[in-house]
């Protein structure tokens, strides 16, 4: 790829080891800080929202909330639904 401005990547984690896991989204990271604008379709949601800057949940192909990763990974609703136990 020459310099990529948009990377689409869906469920990258899909059928990985946990180490895989951490390996790929670090290079989703690293990839992100040099400027490549990232979309990432997840449903590992504790993956996804550690790493979003911005997020979407989607239920039945809508939308029912949206904003910063660190702010829906703190959302009742979402831990709930999609997180599990907060504390686990």
């Amino acid at each position: 790829m020459a310099d990529p401005k948009v990377l689409l990547l869906d469920e990258p984690s899909m059928g990985l080891a946990p180490q895989m896991i951490r390996e790929v989204m670090n290079i989703v990271q690293r990839l992100n800080r040099e400027g490549v604008t990232i979309l990432l379709v997840e449903q590992n949601s504790k993956v996804a929202l550690k790493f979003a800057d911005y997020g979407y949940v989607l239920e039945g192909g809508r939308i029912v909330l949206e904003g910063p990763g660190a702010e829906l990974a703190g959302n009742d609703a979402v831990i709930s639904a999609y997180l599990g136990d907060a504390a686990g």
